[in-house]
């Protein structure tokens, strides 16, 4: 495996496979990156943390950092399948730092059998740029969505017998299922097992029963989910919340069960606190205009750019 110290950095770098304790430090590059290209960071430590945590992730095997010292300068990971994710703290770009761990990347997808490497970077930014002029190509294009802070949350009805709230402990392997059966409709990758989705959700920093949304028909059935997080912000921002999965199953659709939930996650954000709730979709979900039905106006485009191997 590649877990060998990068060869081409810059005279008094170096550089390790990570472990669970550099989340932080990961974080911190990754929101330093974040704010200087988008003017504010929308990743947090848990997400890391969370991430990290699925049984199937080996953090040393799949991570690669670059240090100056002892500081965390740039780091990469390759997260599952054909995805990675990388990063560089701005005072340390045009160094080659960027280059190298795109090069880690493809080396570390080629061992586990992958054909094709991909990394989402907001558009026409600095990582964009780089991975254009390394040959990626754009796979999709990703939109991140908010609901205004004061935008009044529009009501939706539900069918007779059917129900939202917050899902119990004992219905979390439903909401898995119903999760990865639509999103496994337009995404190529395995499926997710129950346990790494355990780990990424209820296992994340943070994690409250209320998080975990879902819409149950007549028999009781969970035929919805809807997967809202409470965003830590450490600047004059208000909170926010994030909904970072939505699905309906397959037989229940064109019932509005989504606009319910988009619109439950909505308030019980705001009841807990939040001013503004966002969300990302992509342009292979066709979901686009069921956000802008509820108001949400996109705030920043990203791509995913990938490259063959």
């Amino acid at each position: 495996m590649t877990t060998t110290a990068l060869s081409d950095l810059p005279a008094g770098l170096t550089s390790r496979p990570l472990q669970e304790s550099d989340a932080c430090a990961v974080y911190q590059v990754m929101a330093a990156d974040q704010v200087d290209q988008l003017g504010y960071a929308e990743i947090e430590e848990a997400d890391i943390v969370g991430d990290w945590g699925r049984p199937s992730f080996d953090v040393a095997a799949s991570t690669m950092g670059v240090f100056d010292g002892d500081q965390l300068v740039g780091y990469a990971e390759v997260t599952a399948a054909d995805r990675g994710d990388a990063a560089v703290h701005p005072d340390y770009r045009g160094r080659g730092i960027g280059t190298a761990l795109a090069h880690w990347m493809q080396v570390r997808a080629r061992e586990t059998g992958q054909s094709v490497i991909g990394m989402p970077v907001p558009e026409g930014s600095h990582g964009d740029r780089l991975l254009e002029a390394l040959g990626y190509r754009v796979r999709w294009t990703s939109w991140v969505l908010k609901l205004p802070a004061g935008v009044d949350i529009a009501e939706r009805s539900l069918p007779d017998g059917y129900i939202v709230r917050a899902a119990t402990a004992d219905e979390y392997p439903a909401c898995h299922d119903v999760i990865e059966d639509a999103f496994l409709e337009w995404s190529v990758r395995e499926r997710e097992k129950y346990e790494d989705f355990h780990a990424s959700v209820v296992g994340r920093p943070g994690f409250e029963p209320w998080n975990l949304r879902v819409v149950t028909d007549e028999t009781g059935s969970v035929v919805g989910c809807g997967l809202v997080n409470l965003a830590e912000t450490e600047d004059d921002r208000p909170a926010e919340a994030f909904i970072s999965r939505l699905a309906v199953r397959r037989d229940q659709r064109n019932r509005g069960l989504a606009q319910v939930l988009l619109v439950d996650a909505f308030a019980v954000a705001r009841e807990h606190g939040a001013a503004v709730s966002g969300l990302s979709t992509d342009s292979r979900t066709g979901a686009l205009a069921l956000y802008e039905k509820v108001g949400m106006v996109t705030t920043d485009v990203w791509v995913n750019r990938a490259k063959d191997l």
